[in-house]
């Protein structure tokens, strides 16, 4: 008969093994924090859905930094491939058309921001596309949180389609993730008691209360409460973002995640 302790042991070395094991398999849809493996594996077992969340790096007024749209593009695109339950979400491009340095236009007035020609951000859309082509990923998403590349991205999709025609990789840019966060949460707010003179086009009202649901350490709380109106001098366009809140930026968040998931479920449907 086997002594107890035995039991005892045999029983704690198959739960150790067990947690080893498992901490070796990540629960992550980030690729960056994957192996190459455990990518191949995924992608063999069914995840085919890569999403590549498009952010850029500009001034968000004096209260939101300048990384605002790349945090927020990755985060929900995380949620977003989460929710999907097939899907992994590259790294985030950060560098995106901003406007030009000679001279200064557009976001480029201030400090911080970084742009690149449009011609140059199409092609790098082009080349991570067909690199995750490559390695099996037939369904490769853009999402861009900026309003002054959609164009960019949509003659990318319409290149890429062109040119796989006659293989299994589509690319998409759901309008809903774009117009979800910008029209679509304009409307949720003014529906809740707010003008379009608060909500603004960026860096208001909306823009701000989304980055506090997000990354709220990313917002200069202080400041926001105690400054007085802003304009377009300080970067803020067409709104006050005095009144944002983490509790607004939320109802936009779940809009955002939510209708997005059902237009890619649509999109890829028997893909």
């Amino acid at each position: 008969m086997r002594h107890p302790l035995w039991q005892t042991l045999a029983v704690a070395i198959l739960l150790i093994a067990a947690q080893i094991s498992h901490a070796q398999m990540p629960k992550t849809v980030l690729l960056q924090d994957l192996t190459w493996t455990e990518i191949r594996d995924q992608v063999r077992a069914g995840t085919t859905t890569i999403i590549i969340p498009i952010g850029g790096t500009e001034q968000s007024g004096p209260d939101v930094a300048v990384g605002k749209h790349n945090v927020r593009a990755q985060w929900l695109s995380q949620k977003i491939a989460e929710e999907l339950g097939n899907a992994l979400v590259a790294p985030v491009i950060a560098y995106v058309p901003e406007g030009s340095y000679a001279p200064p236009t557009s976001h480029m007035r201030f400090p911080g921001t970084i742009t690149i020609p449009d011609d140059v951000f199409e092609k790098m859309l082009e080349s991570a596309a067909n690199s995750f082509a490559v390695h099996g990923f037939t369904n490769i998403v853009f999402l861009g949180d900026h309003g002054g590349y959609q164009k960019d991205i949509q003659r990318v999709v319409a290149h890429l389609n062109k040119t796989w025609a006659a293989t299994k990789a589509r690319a998409f840019v759901p309008p809903e993730y774009y117009d979800a966060s910008s029209d679509g949460y304009a409307q949720i707010l003014r529906q809740h008691g707010f003008r379009d003179d608060e909500i603004g086009t960026h860096a208001g009202l909306a823009d701000t209360s989304l980055q506090l649901a997000v990354a709220p350490q990313m917002v200069r709380l202080d400041r926001l409460h105690s400054s007085p109106k802003l304009g377009l001098a300080d970067g803020v366009y067409g709104g006050d973002p005095r009144r944002s809140s983490a509790e607004l930026g939320r109802l936009g968040i779940d809009a955002i995640v939510s209708r997005t998931v059902a237009a890619l479920r649509k999109d890829t449907a028997g893909r």
